[in-house]
């Protein structure tokens, strides 16, 4: 089977989707090389938020209490356009909190786990070009190197190269305006900061951290090289413009700079070349979404593509992957974009910020936006059925532990708690799990390997059938 192939799939880029889609693929045995351009790591640690979903889906994988370990659990108030609201009451997640972690401890902590299942890395190696056919694709190194893959998937950044030679559009908005954003410590006192920061100025603040760390946020003084990570020199210039003075700060932690381009690309895939993460889509960091959309696109692609590497995924599997994700990033597209808005000075951006600081008052209205950044809203288009066909189960309890300690190695799971259903034919992908006590307000589920409802019912012919669908033809 892999006698004309290097490897099955080779992935361009070991950022956070890179090397948890790497993962993802080692999961089911499937050969993974990832190309990344990079020697070292960046140099500069910018903290990034883990929302409730990403949180789940590292539970689900046996992740979470390393990550756990290295970021700060942060409460889920104030997460859109930092309106002031706490978080919505009763959530169904046991990780309703957001997980502050340098975004390099990420990258480092899901390329191990990659690595530990059986993935190759080569770093200081980047992907220049390629040809496919209808067999395979030829992917050409910057050393001249080809190597031959089933398939190539692009997660190499906002400039992808993959994207680029792939033909496909970017369309969207380019950066009209940029902010600089890091945590240092301030020489300033309370009083001092209280009194010079607020008003409509939404752009600009200073924010404790805890221990003198100050998270510090203000307009840059024009749309720059983003490649290039700010000086605090170039904080303390800003802040001098924007409040008369730079409020001693001094010994950062980490600096970084963000714009408002925000683009969807108009494929994401395109025979075997696949796009995932940044690659396919860019936004401002407002509510802290990028990298989590990013993991959330690797959860949901890795299974599929393993299973046509293997050979039994039905037709249209690999379809559904931009058909499901394509519209979550449309949407998250669309929040950043009326978060920026809430974040203008001007005078109809701040009456709309008025009205819907009154109106995110409302318990219903908090959840809903609340969902949107924590991405537990998301619900897949897999046809008419119950409002769970489609959604996240939660982590719920079940015979013998908890639910997403089953879904470890990315299998699918029938949760049956008519405890009379079978999934024989589907044994080598799909663990059965009959439980009559499951806290679960259906007879039977399926769970796709990304936790994901597939099927809601009690009949085992209509089971039989969703099985195909989603794992292909039962073996013997």
């Amino acid at each position: 089977m892999h006698s004309a192939f290097a490897t099955d799939v080779v992935i361009a880029g070991c950022g956070p989707a890179g090397a948890m889609l790497a993962a993802e693929l080692r999961l089911h045995e499937v050969r993974v090389l990832v190309l990344e351009r990079e020697i070292e790591p960046a140099s500069f640690v910018r903290i990034v938020s883990l929302h409730v979903r990403s949180l789940e889906l590292m539970a689900m994988r046996g992740l979470l209490d390393r990550l756990l370990e290295n970021g700060r659990r942060r409460p889920l108030g104030g997460l859109f356009a930092a309106l002031p609201a706490p978080a919505p009451t009763h959530l169904d997640s046991p990780y309703a909190y957001q997980l502050g972690i340098p975004q390099p401890v990420v990258v480092r902590l899901l390329e191990e786990h990659a690595t530990a299942l059986g993935a190759e890395v080569r770093r200081g190696r980047a992907v220049t070009g390629f040809a496919q056919d209808d067999a395979g694709v030829t992917v050409e190194l910057d050393d001249g190197e080809r190597l031959r893959a089933r398939f190539l998937v692009g997660c190499d950044g906002a400039r992808s190269t993959v994207r680029k030679r792939l033909g496909v559009g970017f369309p969207g908005e380019p950066a009209r305006t940029e902010t600089l954003m890091g945590e240092m410590e301030v020489g300033a006192s309370p009083e001092e900061i209280a009194a010079k920061v607020g008003g409509a100025q939404r752009r600009f603040w200073l924010r404790p951290f805890g221990g003198g760390i100050y998270s510090v946020v203000v307009p840059a003084a024009e749309v720059g090289d983003r490649t290039r990570p700010p000086t605090l020199d170039d904080f303390r210039t800003q802040l001098r413009a924007v409040a008369g003075t730079d409020f001693g700060v001094h010994s950062p932690r980490w600096l970084s700079r963000f714009g408002d381009a925000t683009r969807l690309a108009e494929r994401y895939r395109v025979g075997r070349v696949l796009l995932a993460g940044d690659a396919a889509h860019i936004h401002p960091p407002i509510g802290g979404q990028g990298l989590n959309l990013g993991v959330q696109d690797a959860v949901n692609l890795g299974w599929k593509l393993a299973a046509h590497v293997h050979g039994r995924a039905p037709d249209a599997l690999l379809d559904t992957y931009e058909a499901e994700r394509r519209p979550v990033a449309a949407d998250v597209l669309d929040n950043t974009r009326a978060q920026t808005e809430l974040l203008s000075a001007e005078p109809g951006s701040q009456a709309v910020r008025r009205l819907l600081t009154e109106l995110i008052g409302i318990e219903e209205v908090n959840r809903r936006l609340t969902e949107k950044i924590t991405a537990t809203g998301v619900r897949y288009d897999l046809g008419d059925g119950p409002v769970l066909l489609g959604r996240r189960l939660p982590d719920l309890d079940v015979a013998g532990g908890r639910l997403y300690g089953l879904l470890r190695h990315g299998r699918g799971l029938l949760l049956d708690r008519t405890a009379r259903l079978r999934a024989d034919g589907w044994s080598d992908r799909v663990d059965h799990l009959p439980d009559p006590t499951a806290d679960l307000d259906a007879p039977c589920v399926l769970l796709r390997p990304d936790g994901h409802v597939a099927w809601i019912g009690d009949d085992q012919r209509d089971l039989d059938g969703h099985l195909a669908r989603w794992f292909g033809p039962p073996t013997g």
